[in-house]
């Protein structure tokens, strides 16, 4: 079988995961890298023996199966729109765009282009925690569902390995931008469309910072009620986590992987045996192959997108 061909646009921290990803996947191949940022792109390429792209117009002409696109928010929407009109399935970085304006644009990008697929980097939805957490939940293990809660504590933002010129800044950065959607988008796939019905969204003075907290409550289309809490520059140390409450039990989601589960009256035990599943690359080369993939669309990363922008207007 002819491997998938993916070209990476952006190598910064998450881009350069994707190229380890790739690099592990069996079916799947690196064509080329391209970065703006030439002192990157050259650590990269030397790094991993790939081929620098000198414009993103030569990342197009290489035709590659997938163009990841890993650069920052507001550029998501032009460079997303010049790979599909080249007829390129397109995965892009999350959030979907820079606003929901934007990220019309890109839905209906795709939606006109029947050939081309989209998706989002969202791998939560291919954590096998998360997986069996879904499953728990879909079979009724942990009884009628009471509420979902998420807790977002920041000691620092940007976090202390994440620093770059626009994860900061009011206009493109933010932990609402930058880590709310992944559970905005597993709640969506649990729990259907969201509602937010009051919030608050609370700012430094510096006008060009980003949020520093955020309180809001909503509820499921089914009318489960959820409650977001995000607050950045606090004296602990980095925690999140994503709860479900169920009237038989409870289930968590900590730190992004560690998933623990309770009964009444009974604590939280973790949990480690969990089924194997497809990593969203391998689910990409399913994809580019005409096979039934599980992706996360251009129309879904929309969904996510409104959430954003409720918070932050």
């Amino acid at each position: 079988m002819k491997k998938t061909t993916f070209a990476i646009v952006g190598t910064g921290i998450v881009g350069e995961r994707i190229i380890k990803q790739l690099l592990q996947t069996t079916g799947a191949t690196v064509v080329a890298l391209f970065d703006e940022n030439g002192k990157r792109l050259q650590e990269m390429t030397d790094t991993y023996g790939l081929y620098a792209a000198s414009s993103y117009d030569e990342v197009l002409s290489l035709k590659p199966d997938w163009v990841y696109i890993g650069t920052p928010p507001v550029s998501h929407a032009t460079l997303s729109q010049q790979a599909i009109a080249q007829g390129l399935n397109v995965l892009c970085e999350k959030p979907l765009a820079h606003s929901v304006e934007d990220g019309l644009v890109m839905a209906a990008a795709a939606t006109n282009n029947s050939v081309i697929q989209t998706a989002m980097h969202f791998p939560l939805l291919y954590s096998p925690a998360v997986r069996h957490m879904m499953k728990l939940v879909d079979r009724g293990a942990i009884g009628k569902i009471t509420r979902v809660e998420l807790q977002a504590y920041f000691p620092h933002w940007p976090r202390v390995w994440q620093q770059n010129p626009w994860i900061a800044s009011r206009e493109q950065g933010g932990f609402t931008r930058e880590v709310f959607p992944h559970f905005f988008q597993l709640m969506y796939r649990m729990f259907g469309q969201l509602t937010i019905n009051s919030y608050e969204t609370i700012y430094p003075e510096d006008e060009a910072l980003a949020e520093i907290g955020v309180l809001a409550i909503g509820q499921t289309e089914s009318a489960i009620p959820f409650l977001l809490n995000g607050v950045s520059g606090i004296g602990q140390q980095e925690e999140l986590s994503y709860t479900v409450y169920g009237a038989e039990g409870v289930l968590k989601l900590r730190n992004w992987s560690e998933l623990s589960s309770a009964q009444k009256d009974s604590p939280f035990e973790i949990l480690t045996s969990f089924d194997s599943v497809n990593s969203l690359i391998e689910e990409c080369v399913l994809a580019a192959n005409g096979e039934q993939a599980l992706l996360v669309s251009f129309d879904e990363g929309l969904e996510v997108q409104k959430l954003i922008d409720h918070l932050l207007e």
